[in-house]
């Protein structure tokens, strides 16, 4: 089932220093609005609370969630794809997205 969802995300400049980050699946939907650098609580797809933190590191997105379980997502942006590195303790996913 997995292996069939599709995804499509999408990074929003919104104003001088405010963003979207949009993310649509064949599942649930969900927008995050966040200033770079400043914590705000974010209510994650799998429903919990945690509080996070992006900042941005030449063309990459780097997120920092603090919740039961500390997560860091690192989301590289190219022309035509974006890379997600998600690790949670010593385990580390990959998933990659192409423009369309």
């Amino acid at each position: 089932m997995a292996g069939s969802t599709t995804s499509t995300v999408e990074l929003v400049k919104e104003g001088e220093n405010d963003y979207s980050f949009n993310t649509t699946s064949t599942f649930r939907s969900q927008a995050i609005k966040f200033q770079p650098g400043i914590e705000f609580t974010e209510k994650r797809m799998d429903g919990q609370e945690v509080s996070c933190v992006i900042t941005f590191d030449g063309n990459k997105m780097i997120q920092e969630q603090k919740g039961d379980k500390p997560v860091t997502l690192i989301r590289e942006f190219t022309e035509e794809e974006l890379f997600l590195t998600c690790k949670v303790g010593n385990v580390e996913a990959k998933r990659w997205f192409k423009s369309c």
